[in-house]
């Protein structure tokens, strides 16, 4: 076994109950989440001049999550004919960009 591989310590290590992988699967937190979890358990551990780095894509997989999941409940909600209920509502997207200059919006 290749710890490095197998159980690398920025991940928790070996043994460790709170190992990431083991985190993502008892928790069933799939892609997005999972990746979240991943990139948050490592900030700082792997290497600290990558410490920011990792939040920022650890918030990357959060705001996609969260598209899903406004996508979805917009399905959802034309299904059953109440789209109406969901128009004004604004995408992490749209909000960067009524936000101008890019930077990401606040929730």
């Amino acid at each position: 076994m290749n710890d490095n591989v197998d159980h690398p310590y920025h991940y928790g290590g070996c043994g460790n109950p709170y190992e990431t992988i083991n985190v993502i699967e008892a928790w069933d937190l799939g892609f997005c989440l999972g990746n979240a979890v991943k990139y948050i358990s490592r900030a700082g551990k792997k290497s600290s001049d990558t410490e920011i780095e990792d939040l920022k894509k650890a918030i990357w997989y959060i705001e996609r999550r969260i598209q899903e999941l406004n996508e979805n409940d917009m399905s959802k909600g034309m299904l059953r004919g109440d789209a109406e209920e969901h128009r004004g509502r604004s995408s992490p997207d749209q909000l960067r960009r009524e936000n101008g200059n890019g930077q990401r919006a606040h929730y």
